[in-house]
């Protein structure tokens, strides 16, 4: 009678068994590229590195997202995915105009500050001056939503005399952006030049506060 084989973690069989479940591996090899390439910038990011990390292989990546552009243009998409899915739980549309342009905004505060992977990677897409996620198909409806919750309150809260007429929603939106994600992205010039402490505990909701207040007031009649 044969010996009974006993695979090790690293066995071909074992990485083999996780294509049974593509969408948790797509999922995890999507989680640690985030990350690699949020640290690295795409030049610099490996697919080496993403592949061990995952423990599945370079030719299973390339099989599910085509190429290293590939995977970096659905990691964008997923940040942002991520991101408006998140935003949809909010229910802006059962709280009052300005109680949902306040949750709104301290979603987006909290949203950056807990993601600066998130940060960096819309950084990075920035020098490269959008070029790969204007190859996405899917991002400009993903983000239709964000616009649509944005005209919606404020369409509710013109309505009611609350908020003053003649705003574009979509410039609400960068506004909202704007200031959030400077916190994020500046954090550490900023806070060396200025020898603040923009991570301390006191510091971040003292800016959240006066953010969110500066975008409500800018917005009411």
């Amino acid at each position: 009678m044969n010996e009974p084989v006993h695979l090790s973690e690293t066995s071909p069989t074992k990485v083999t068994s996780r294509t049974n479940d593509p969408a948790r591996t797509m999922a995890g090899i999507l989680e640690v590229a985030t990350k690699e390439f949020a640290e690295k910038g795409l030049s610099g990011a490996r697919i080496d590195a993403i592949a061990d990390a995952t423990r599945t292989s370079k030719r299973m990546i390339y099989y599910y997202f085509g190429s290293k552009e590939g995977l970096y243009v659905a990691v964008l998409e997923e940040s942002y995915r991520r991101m408006r899915s998140i935003e949809a739980e909010l229910h802006l549309e059962n709280l009052a105009p300005e109680a949902a342009l306040r949750r709104l905004v301290e979603f987006t505060f909290d949203h950056h500050s807990g993601n600066e992977d998130f940060i960096r990677l819309v950084m990075n897409e920035n020098i490269a001056r959008g070029a790969y996620l204007a190859q996405s198909k899917n991002i400009q409806q993903l983000n239709v939503p964000a616009i649509a919750a944005i005209r919606e309150l404020y369409d509710r809260g013109v309505a009611q005399g609350i908020f003053r007429d003649g705003l574009d929603p979509l410039d609400i939106h960068a506004s909202i952006s704007a200031l959030t994600f400077f916190n994020v992205s500046n954090k550490h010039t900023f806070g060396l030049i200025f020898k603040n402490a923009p991570s301390a505990e006191q510091a971040v909701a003292a800016r959240r506060s006066s953010v969110t207040d500066m975008v409500v007031r800018f917005v009411l009649a």
